[in-house]
């Protein structure tokens, strides 16, 4: 158990960068020692507001005076930034997708093993207070069903939709189903960039589970909801309101069986508060966190396999890739 405080610092001053600078300067165990970003005026406005912390334009400079650092940067480049700071010794939380292709998500997990620290995927949704209260009642989930909808983004855009957005839920059906996944259809547009816009997903789980997922990153109306079909049983979880909806057949012996339930009681906190909370107490206690490495390459792996089957435009099922499981 660490006793002192964890000494963290953020790369990547942009819309999430700023987020995890202030996050990080409200948790007790943690100082923050600096942000880093290329544009200096970035990480100076987001360590003044924060109140704490230097601003600086070279992440090496935080070599030696950090224990934890967090990357926010664009996804190409997130192996060359965490990977130096994995080699370093410094503990990581990289954004999601965690790397740009399987090879580079293998060498970052890598690098963590051989330098013996953690490296966390963030994954926010697991974080989601209402999924998190959900996850223990998903016993034998047979049907899931994902609708990501939001207006176009104002930001940069440099992965499509599957990676930018999809990712996110590809992780929560992973978590709520382990089985091996056998086969993916999948179809993709482009409309406002000339990356995939809007996708469709459906995914075939060796437990015999199917989960159907649409993301669209250009619709006019914003939705965010999950929904999970087991035997007897209708969970359906509202991401964004952070509100868990639970359904049970109830049977009484020879009498027809009724439907009873209702919405559950869920404390509403700020997900990626949680998620950096994780982070840090995984390592001030020496335990994993919440979404490993190995987490973030399985759900790459199945957002990668969902590209490649709108890239081939088949709606047959495309075979796992020979990149080894960490399951």
């Amino acid at each position: 158990m660490m006793t002192k405080r964890l000494r963290v610092g953020v790369v990547g001053i942009g819309h999430l960068g700023r987020h995890h600078v202030r996050l990080l300067a409200a948790i007790p165990e943690a100082e923050l020692v600096a942000a880093v970003d290329l544009v200096r005026e970035r990480a100076a406005e987001a360590v003044k507001a924060a109140g704490v912390g230097e601003a600086l334009t070279d992440f090496r400079k935080l070599f030696g005076r950090v224990d934890a650092v967090v990357i926010a940067v664009p996804t190409v480049e997130h192996l060359r930034v965490a990977g130096e700071f994995l080699e370093h010794g410094v503990h990581v939380l990289v954004e999601k997708p965690m790397a740009s292709s399987l090879a580079e998500a293998d060498a970052l997990i890598a690098a963590a093993d051989r330098g013996g620290v953690r490296l966390a995927v963030g994954h926010t949704e697991r974080f989601n207070p209402a999924i998190e209260a959900a996850m223990p009642i998903l016993a034998t989930p047979r049907f899931i069903e994902v609708h990501r909808l939001s207006g176009f983004p104002e930001r940069s855009l440099d992965i499509d939709v599957v990676f930018d957005v999809m990712i996110h839920d590809l992780d929560i059906i992973l978590a709520a189903d382990r089985s091996e996944v056998l086969g993916v259809d999948a179809i993709g547009v482009p409309v406002l960039t000339p990356r995939v816009d809007i996708a469709n997903a459906r995914i075939r789980f060796a437990s015999g589970c199917i989960a159907n997922i649409t993301a669209s990153r250009i619709s006019r109306d914003k939705v965010r909801k999950v929904r999970f079909f087991q035997p007897d049983m209708y969970i359906s979880v509202d991401y964004q309101a952070q509100e868990l909806d639970v359904w049970r057949l109830q049977r009484r012996g020879d009498a027809r069986p009724a439907i009873e339930g209702g919405r559950l009681e869920v404390r509403q906190e700020e997900p990626l508060a949680r998620e950096l909370a994780d982070f840090v107490s995984a390592i001030r206690e020496g335990r994993p966190p919440l979404v490993t490495g190995r987490d973030g390459r399985r759900a790459l792996e199945l957002a990668t396999r969902v590209a490649e089957a709108i890239e081939a435009g088949t709606t047959g099922s495309v075979q796992a890739p020979s990149a080894p499981s960490f399951d």
